[in-house]
């Protein structure tokens, strides 16, 4: 595409701002970002928002694609997989592929971003911080914009503007009084709150390093992820209302005795779980989808801000970064043709969002419910067992969504049919080397194309 000093307003210095802008500003664009929080490399962070990300292959692309990968290596913290902590203590790994080239990376959400605003700022993007936008002024190609510590109001010029503010996008509250804008959100029953399991001795972790612990029970669960300070960044999902819920996990004494009760291999490496829990938040967890994703030529909203996710699946920053690799090689395609640009990027992604939506919800269900099912275990096996011998037809729906880049769409109907087969052939069996290879084959080669051919 033509060289261009054309201005790019975005909004929103989280994530996926910096590092669309790095891709702009290397297109030829002037970028000015406008983030509403205080620099985060100059004001310490608060806890309880703070929740580690899982980078995989999607978001691993889009940092090699702005030449940020190999830089981050040093802030990440390889997951090989799944380990279940059971009541009783007892430990089981299940791998999330099919080797050790299929892992998944733990990464401070603090330290990702403190790096993307590096990287951004040292391409030539100016970050402008406390401006919180307010609103729109869309037919004067306008934002309003109130500086956080003078209070002071002002309109800033955004003649192109993308909206990367999050679920709780300012721009799309204000395109909510736009004719014909469609929205939903809905909230999770469940609530997370942050915890921590602080490193060891010579700041070694507490717990197997390279993989993300669940202690799955039921209707609730926690997890932990390493960080690359030996310790871990624990979440606990628990109801809001009912047995076992937050409501009923308060005092000090209710903290200890839910703690000693179903997480016992716990307590003895959360010397400061009271003070911690009763110092952190309890958070929600929303799925918002909407149409139009744009207005015209003028503005377009990505991420979160067009279809947050809940996090159940460790594709909320992957998703994200993915729309800044699919924006970037739409803009490289049609040059700035607006209007084009922006169609066809809410064409190529919604239909993918919309179903990584769903698949992250019916994720939750799986991770506190059925990976320590022992017949879910088996029809894990048995799904790297199918993936071994028929490669090109069978990959897993988590291989499919985490370690490839096919579209979230064809990952989901894929998936449903994959599972369908699995029931079959697992149902009569208790171990993986009784599969039926035969009755295996039939399956697979009837009711599933060669991906080569549904590309």
């Amino acid at each position: 595409m033509s060289r261009t000093k054309q201005a790019v307003t975005i909004i929103g210095a989280g994530l996926n701002g910096p590092l669309l802008a790095i891709g702009l500003v290397r297109r030829g664009f002037d970028v000015t970002v406008f983030e509403r929080r205080p620099d985060m490399r100059r004001v310490p962070m608060s806890a309880g928002r703070s929740i580690n990300l899982a980078i995989s292959t999607r978001g691993i692309h889009a940092l090699q694609q702005a030449e940020l990968w190999e830089s981050m290596r040093s802030i990440i913290v390889p997951m090989k997989g799944r380990m279940m902590h059971s009541v009783q203590g007892e430990l089981t790994f299940q791998r999330y592929g099919k080797d050790d080239s299929e892992v998944i990376n733990s990464i401070s959400r603090a330290d990702l971003n403190i790096a993307l605003m590096n990287a951004a700022e040292q391409a030539g993007v100016q970050i402008q911080f406390q401006q919180r936008c307010l609103g729109l002024d869309l037919p004067g190609n306008k934002i309003r914009l109130r500086d956080e510590s003078s209070r002071q109001e002002r309109e800033a010029s955004a003649e192109i503007a993308i909206a990367c503010d999050g679920s709780g996008s300012a721009v799309r509250n204000a395109m909510l009084r736009l004719n014909r804008f469609n929205y939903s959100q809905e909230y999770l029953d469940y609530g997370y709150k942050e915890l921590t399991i602080p490193a060891g001795a010579n700041q070694k972790h507490l717990l197997e390093t390279n993989a993300l612990h669940i202690w799955p029970r039921g209707k609730f669960m926690l997890i932990a992820l390493p960080n690359i300070d030996g310790s871990f960044a624990c979440i606990l999902f628990l109801p809001f209302e009912g047995e076992n819920g937050f409501v009923e996990v308060q005092t000090s004494a209710e903290i200890a005795q839910f703690f000693t009760r179903q997480f016992p291999d716990v307590v003895p490496v959360m010397p400061d779980l009271i003070a911690n829990f009763m110092a952190n938040p309890v958070g929600s967890m929303v799925t918002i989808k909407c149409s139009p994703w744009h207005v015209d030529s003028r503005m377009v909203l990505m991420g979160d801000a067009a279809h947050a996710i809940v996090p159940f699946f460790g594709q909320g920053i992957n998703c994200g970064f993915e729309d800044c690799t699919v924006f970037l090689e739409l803009l490289d395609r049609h040059g700035a043709d607006w209007p084009r640009v922006f169609a066809a990027f809410e064409q190529a992604r919604k239909v993918n969002t919309d179903a990584i939506a769903d698949m992250a919800v019916d994720n939750f269900v799986e991770m506190r419910d059925r990976v320590a099912d022992p017949n879910f275990l088996l029809r894990k096996k048995a799904e790297l067992a199918l993936e071994a011998r028929y490669p090109g037809r069978f990959i897993p729906k988590y291989a499919m969504v985490t370690f490839h880049r096919l579209p979230y769409s064809l990952a989901l109907s894929r998936g449903v049919i994959q599972e369908k087969i699995l029931m079959e052939l697992c149902n009569p069996i208790t171990r993986v080397e009784d599969l039926d290879w035969n009755k295996a084959g039939q399956l697979i080669t009837s009711r599933l194309a060669p991906l080569e051919q549904v590309l």
